[in-house]
């Protein structure tokens, strides 16, 4: 058996995210493209090799000849499709952000149980075993009690770029946060409470940069930096101290690509790579997607974890006096 995927938007992520996977696995095909612009998507579907383009968003979402839908619009749009494929009987693959905000996050959660369908958000490291491999030296006595987790993203993004606009879900912490968040809460096993946050605005109400301090239960503390300025180089990283050492990974985002895992402890320093020569993040997030929704597999990303992510995100807006997105 193989799903056969519905791309919403000729997105730039997308050749990536699932056209590049769907043709390494025996259980995607990507069969049907639309866009905004026909044109566009005519040209996606050419250079890409895409079966076949729909008219709109609707008749891909309505066609009987999909069976699930990746959703790469900008984040304003993802809870109204996603919840729009949802009711049509698909399962969905939605890209980070998950949504604009945590009530459409809980929205999205509940059409998907209603409707008995895989939901996933597209957080495509968290499927690559660095994930796995972060929280089992965290668990262990590695580096002792956990006091302390920080994580950082920074990327240029050109100032036209649809990031940049409120209206369409915008945002630092939005579009690179959302990663910075989901590691430290991911690092520490728990939900944090924000304890202040700082952004540097753009376009009004849209935030070039934001940090947060977070705060965790026994006193554990964490810390989250995300700028999208234009013009900065790209540079990602989590770092998780304890009393008796710290851990550091030097590009969690796409291990594939290149990273490093340093633990300094009482045995002494090292340095690890996982999987330096495995598949793509994105190829183990399709598998992951297919097992779901083919044999019941686990749902790693997604649900209650992405509703926990965005409440995180609205709280961090609140405490920098902005207001959440949406």
């Amino acid at each position: 058996m193989s799903i056969r995927l519905g791309v919403l938007g000729a997105a730039r992520i997308t050749p990536a995210a699932v056209i590049g996977p769907a043709r390494r696995s025996a259980r995607v095909r990507v069969v049907a493209v639309a866009a905004r612009d026909a044109g566009r998507a005519r040209r996606f579907a050419e250079e890409h090799g895409v079966e076949r383009v729909e008219p709109g968003y609707d008749a891909l979402v309505e066609s009987a000849s999909v069976d699930a839908v990746y959703v790469a619009l900008p984040a304003a749009l993802h809870a109204t499709w996603t919840r729009r494929a949802l009711r049509a009987g698909k399962h969905v693959l939605c890209e980070k952000p998950f949504a604009s905000n945590a009530g459409e996050a809980e929205a999205m959660v509940a059409a998907a149980v209603a409707s008995d369908r895989v939901l996933f958000e597209a957080c495509h490291d968290r499927f690559h075993p660095l994930a796995d491999r972060i929280r089992a030296i965290v668990a262990s006595d590695e580096i002792g009690q956990l006091r302390q987790i920080e994580s950082s993203f920074t990327v240029g993004i050109p100032s036209g770029d649809i990031r940049h606009d409120l209206a369409l879900g915008g945002g630092a912490l939005m579009d690179i946060g959302c990663y910075s968040v989901r590691w430290v809460r991911f690092a520490a096993g728990a939900e944090p409470e924000v304890v202040a946050a700082r952004a540097v605005e753009g376009a009004p109400g849209v935030d070039l940069s934001m940090s947060a301090d977070l705060a965790f239960a026994g006193g554990v503390r964490g810390r989250i930096h995300c700028d999208m300025t234009p013009g900065l180089a790209f540079q990602c990283s989590l770092r998780v101290r304890g009393d008796a050492g710290e851990l550091l990974v030097d590009n969690p985002l796409v291990p594939h690509a290149g990273h490093r895992l340093e633990v300094d402890g009482p045995r002494g320093r090292r340095t690890e790579q996982v999987d330096p020569d495995g598949p793509t993040t994105y190829d183990y997030q399709l598998e992951a997607f297919a097992a779901a929704v083919l044999d019941g597999g686990p749902r790693l990303a997604g649900g209650a974890d992405a509703i926990a992510n965005m409440r995180v995100i609205d709280a961090i807006y609140r405490a920098a006096g902005m207001s959440p997105r949406g």
